[in-house]
């Protein structure tokens, strides 16, 4: 379909999470990624006047490899995950091609991205912005003779606005949990039929036959001690405008836990009580306390609000100023509720409407 003309020519590419999948994968003619039951919300968005692209990415890849590729759609390039990062982490340099098959028509610096990232998505989509600004100065030093323009950065004109939506990050605790001798997940109160619906969603984020460092994948990077450790290599850009949309769908105990309200999605209900049940200390020493029981089936809510440290405020729409964070309001529905929902049908469609609108009055 052909995009109509765009309110300030902004690029809106949306990125999506863990185990997901975008316009290049034969999953998304089946159900979209973004809007799923609700319908494709890309198409929506564009007959509004928004140009809008669902990239793809390694469902399981780490932010590295998943920003590569992210850079190569939408530069129209091969994709290139950087001599030095390759070779420490046991993989081919080059991955798949996308000249003759660019995600948005044209990319020079007259392009404006305004990045979306739903969960993982949004990690990625921070790694990849940090990157196209400032580069890497581990992939320079390694005198690579074609060393990618994304490792030598100097693109950060070319970025308008990053929106992350439920995005972990700095972690969450859905890995932690079960990495810390002091807790024991299996001792959880949870619905009989939550297991089934549970394993239903299990991700395996390394291939049985993939040879490459275990620590080159999502799940590792999702730890708590990792995703603080990506917190401090990522800048934020003083002319970016940042959104973040945490969710949560928890109410609490009495005894201090949390627990999934009714209405969740099945395949959540097991982590959320988990999530919202523990407390302890990674095994970088970062104490986890009762804050991080809130939470949306997969990602701790406070996790998703803003990096930690990064400059951030309560949004106020007379007066979003860029360079930090501008925070909104949880949004009150799980993991998979922004995406459209699977079980339970969420129609976001004017949630997206909104959003764009208010970022397309950006300068």
């Amino acid at each position: 379909m052909e995009c109509s003309k765009d309110h300030n020519t902004l690029k809106y590419v949306f990125v999506h999470g863990l185990s997901g999948w975008g316009s290049y994968d034969k999953a998304y003619e089946r159900m979209p990624y973004w809007g799923m039951r609700s319908g494709d919300l890309i198409v929506f968005l564009r007959k509004q006047g928004f140009d809008c692209f669902a990239a793809s990415v390694s469902p399981t890849g780490s932010a590295w490899d998943r920003a590569c590729e992210l850079y190569a759609q939408i530069a129209g390039t091969q994709v290139d995950y950087g001599e030095a990062h390759s070779k420490k982490m046991r993989h081919a340099r080059f991955g798949r091609d996308f000249s003759s098959c660019p995600l948005i028509p044209e990319w020079d610096p007259r392009t404006k991205l305004a990045l979306v990232g739903h969960s993982f998505g949004g990690t990625t989509a921070r790694l990849f912005l940090e990157l196209l600004a400032n580069g890497d100065p581990e992939e320079r030093s390694s005198k690579c003779t074609d060393l990618s323009p994304l490792f030598t950065g100097g693109m950060g004109n070319r970025i308008h606005s990053l929106v992350t939506l439920a995005s972990p990050m700095n972690g969450t605790t859905a890995y932690d949990l079960f990495s810390d001798p002091s807790f024991d997940p299996q001792r959880v109160n949870s619905p009989w039929w939550s297991g089934p619906f549970s394993r239903l969603m299990s991700i395996k984020t390394k291939k049985q036959d993939d040879k490459r460092d275990r620590t080159d994948s999502a799940g590792h990077d999702m730890h708590l001690d990792e995703a603080m450790k990506l917190n401090r290599r990522i800048t934020t850009l003083g002319h970016v405008y940042y959104f973040s949309i945490p969710c949560s769908y928890t109410s609490p105990r009495t005894d201090g836990t949390h627990s999934p309200r009714r209405g969740i999605e099945p395949l959540f209900v097991l982590r959320s009580c988990q999530i919202g049940a523990y407390s302890g200390r990674t095994a970088g020493g970062i104490d986890i306390g009762t804050e991080w029981r809130e939470n949306d089936g997969l990602v701790n809510t406070v996790s998703a609000a803003c990096p930690f440290g990064a400059p951030s405020v309560p949004l106020d729409k007379s007066r979003i100023i860029p360079g930090r964070w501008n925070v909104l309001p949880a949004y009150q529905g799980d993991h998979m509720s922004l995406q459209g929902g699977l079980f339970h049908r969420h129609d976001i469609r004017g949630f997206y409407l909104e959003l764009l609108k208010m970022i397309s009055r950006l300068n």
